[in-house]
């Protein structure tokens, strides 16, 4: 791989120009396939699991009871100035409004509230139902527009109306000012780690080519496959996080060799030999772990994997193949100017590392060539010995270990995340504790995690649906935003009608149930449509109770009544949905804790790294969700992010959570901790190659967190609460696994474990096969001194 990867760098440098215009013809053939055979009017927010109990329900109301089968919105209307929607004069605006809405699009039935006995106890509000024979999805995009409009006329003096209902949920969100917000923080934080606008500009122009290729090839898909408005904008973050992510990591060791002396040329070539093989290794990883969502068997959530996937994956394309044409045009313009702050950042990150006594390693074979004592050191005939940043020229007599910028590498000054390093390595198991207690204390409002789907209890204050949904709990009850639906098969009844009046009253008499309607027959199939409402709201633990109970009970009413019922409606589906992602949640855990068992122990050859890995992996997401519980659900601090009502976590986050975050948190386990294994095989010095794999990278992957933490809050702004969650838990889950376990726990737990951490049993050592990630064994000494530089030592003292 790294070869592969160094000769296509070198090919990439080489023609750039055709390499430029081959993704630009790529972004331009997905633009038109797009407008050819999808875009954003055919997306698909709709929740089903093909083969559950409600889904088949739905399917064959569909025939049966096709008025019921499709999504319905509600019209709420409300007497103000002391009236009653029963007066005549208000009920006749009712009336005419209704008239109105019949003939809005696709409507196929409009139920009046004085036919249905849907007004309020006081008189003061009347609800209306209208009924679709499609889905939320089949809608035309202005169809609830029209709807609005229709009915806008009795919004007069006297009266309010509102209109919400199912219809309104999960409608797609707008992400394009958080694009903006994400790209605009992702630059600003790449100029202050390049000092230079010119580099910081190369990741970002290249992830939007990635991100342009991804987003307009999914939407290009809508025609034939089911897409959601989430899944695309899952897909926009991830691929733009890791789009720039990637790019950086890659420029950054380009940049650094170019500040050494070497060829544009050869330093992209083995940037993406070296750097690049860690990027395709992280980003498979991500890809394996987003495709792994498919297992699940929902559509909706299958659809999320597939497109955060597919992202992920262009944006390694990009990084391998782009990137590098980039570089050519750039050539040696992103050299660190001669004597800049940059410069001098990139000679100090090419100092000599310290072991713990102080002493400076420079070998390669590990031996000291420069004591703490002052004393100068050299072994053998003349030589380079070269740490794995800067190069470093030792004499024959061994008077003097000098830089090649004629500096003593002694003097080298500790960069900020070394001095990090080396004060949470000073009390390791310190360290280690204070981390646990934190993340544990952050994890404890997670044990009460209630799951449900997104409704419109949680939309924003301001909206139409949202005012509807509170109004309509306020007055009418809370079950009736979320009524279920009872199909009752009495073909095997002798009286059908009276077997569903029985059905009926037998689920009237259970707990938790307000009111139920009368059965809807359906002569020719031998069906009857019962809508139950509970006393409770479709999120509260009570009403997914009650769906259990009357599935629970089926067999005594088929004792009973001689009918077979199925419970559906979108409060069943969400109840099916919440079901089917706890069971899968466990297994699905476990595969991805495996899996990141396996490959870290190939990459690292070591026990300790990856269990010390899979530790923190799972103290960051238990931190997470301890986190979107203690906002979205508890309330805490909520108002930061606009979140102006408590609510359920969606039932999607968790799983998400744990597949986007294991590949983002291997990334940054990959990068990090390969240059401390790099350092400990060169010198032998547990503790100092920790403090190297600091020096190295610990300022990219520093950038490379707050750059992807900041991408996924910009879409804080969205109004979906979905996006808005996840965009929160990807936020919070990167910082927590950058910042506390990468950047803390990590080099705590290696450090306090010292040479053990790097042991692995002879027997499985001669049994694994060695991936070389950066790419040692297979591009050579990567890290020598170019032969164009000079390297006659400076005399000066």
């Amino acid at each position: 791989m790294p070869a592969f990867l160094h000769r296509l760098g070198r090919l990439a440098f080489r023609h750039r120009r055709r390499m430029l215009a081959l993704w630009l013809a790529l972004v331009a053939a997905a633009v038109l396939c797009m407008t050819a055979f999808g875009g954003t009017g055919k997306l698909d927010n709709t929740f089903a699991i093909p083969g559950s109990e409600s889904q088949r329900a739905l399917d064959r109301m569909k025939t049966d009871f096709p008025t019921f089968s499709g999504t319905s919105a509600q019209i709420v209307f409300t007497a103000t100035d002391g009236q009653k929607v029963t007066g005549p004069a208000d009920s006749a605006r009712i009336r005419a409004a209704l008239d109105a809405a019949g003939s809005a699009p696709q409507v196929a039935k409009v139920v009046s509230p004085f036919d249905a006995h849907t007004i309020s106890a006081d008189g003061t509000t009347a609800v209306a139902q209208v009924r679709y024979e499609v889905p939320q999805s089949a809608l035309e995009p202005n169809a609830l527009d029209e709807l609005k409009s229709a009915v806008a006329g009795a919004n007069q003096q006297g009266m309010r109306v509102d209109v919400g209902g199912s219809a309104f949920g999960n409608a797609p969100s707008e992400s394009h000012r958080s694009d903006i917000i994400g790209v605009g923080v992702a630059l600003v934080i790449l100029t202050l780690t390049f000092g230079s606008l010119l580099t910081a500009g190369i990741p970002v122009v290249t992830a939007l080519f990635g991100v342009a290729t991804a987003i307009f090839g999914a939407l290009s898909l809508t025609g034939t496959v089911s897409i959601s408005s989430t899944a695309q904008s899952l897909a926009l973050m991830i691929g733009l996080a890791v789009g720039i992510d990637y790019a950086l990591f890659i420029v950054s060791r380009h940049r650094f060799h170019l500040a050494h002396g070497m060829e544009p040329e050869e330093s992209a070539a083995l940037a993406v030999g070296t750097a690049g093989s860690a990027v395709v290794f992280a980003g498979l990883t991500v890809v394996i772990a987003m495709t792994g969502l498919t297992v699940v068997g929902i559509p909706y959530l299958t659809a999320m994997g597939l497109a955060a996937a597919g992202a992920v994956l262009i944006a390694v394309l990009v990084a391998t193949t782009l990137l590098p044409a980039v570089l050519g045009f750039a050539g040696t313009r992103l050299t660190p100017g001669p004597g800049s702050r940059a410069m001098r950042r990139e000679q100090a990150v090419g100092g000599a590392g310290e072991d713990a006594d102080g002493e400076n390693v420079v070998s390669t074979t590990g031996e000291n060539v420069l004591s703490g004592t002052g004393d100068n050191v050299a072994r053998g005939t003349e030589e380079i010995v070269a740490s794995d940043a800067e190069e470093i020229v030792a004499s024959r007599t061994g008077e003097r270990v000098m830089s090649r910028t004629g500096e003593r590498v002694a003097g080298t000054a500790a960069n900020a995340a070394e001095r990090w390093f080396r004060l949470v390595t000073r009390r390791p198991l310190l360290t280690l504790v204070a981390v646990v207690a934190f993340l544990g204390a952050l994890a404890w409002p997670a044990h009460d995690m209630r799951l449900a789907l997104p409704d419109n209890g949680t939309a924003p204050g301001s909206s139409s649906q949202r005012i509807a949904f509170d109004r309509v709990g306020e007055k009418l009850g809370p079950g009736f935003n979320g009524p279920l639906l009872v199909l009752a098969d009495t073909s095997h009844s002798s009286d059908p009608t009276t077997a569903a009046q029985r059905v009926a009253a037998t689920i009237g008499a259970l707990p938790d149930v307000a009111t139920v309607g009368k059965p809807v027959a359906n002569p020719a199939t031998h069906t009857a449509l019962i809508q139950v409402i509970p006393d409770s709201a479709p999120s509260d633990p009570a009403t997914k109770t009650l769906v259990n109970t009357i599935r629970d009970d089926r067999a005594a009413i088929l004792r009973d009544t001689g009918a077979t019922v199925q419970v559906t409606g979108s409060t069943a589906v969400s109840v099916d949905v919440a079901a089917k992602l706890n069971s899968a949640l466990i297994p699905f855990a476990a595969v991805v804790i495996g899996l990141s068992l396996l490959l870290l122990l190939l990459v690292f050859r070591s026990l300790v790294v990856p269990l010390k890995a899979a530790a923190g992996f799972l103290l960051s997401i238990a931190a997470t969700l301890g986190a979107v519980v203690g906002v979205f659900q508890l309330g805490h601090l909520g108002s930061l992010i606009g979140v102006d009502t408590t609510g359920p976590v969606s039932s999607f986050l968790p799983i998400i959570l744990l597949a986007v975050l294991f590949g983002l948190a291997m990334d940054y386990e990959v990068f990090l901790v390969s240059r401390m294994r790099e350092s400990y095989l060169r010198t032998g010095n547990p503790l100092g190659a920790v403090h190297s794999g600091a020096r190295h990278s610990g300022r990219v992957v520093t950038a490379a967190a707050l750059i992807m933490t900041s991408v996924f809050a910009a879409f804080l702004t969205s109004d979906s609460t979905m996006l808005k969650q996840i965009a929160f838990a990807l936020a919070a889950g990167v910082l927590l696994d950058a910042f506390v376990i990468r950047m803390t726990f990590v080099p705590a737990a290696l450090a306090l474990t010292r040479h053990a951490a790097w042991w692995l049993p002879k027997w499985l050592e001669r049994r694994l096969p060695d991936l070389d990630i950066e790419g040692d064994h297979r591009l050579g000494p990567v890290h020598a001194v170019p032969e164009s530089v000079p390297l006659t030592p400076s005399t000066a003292d």
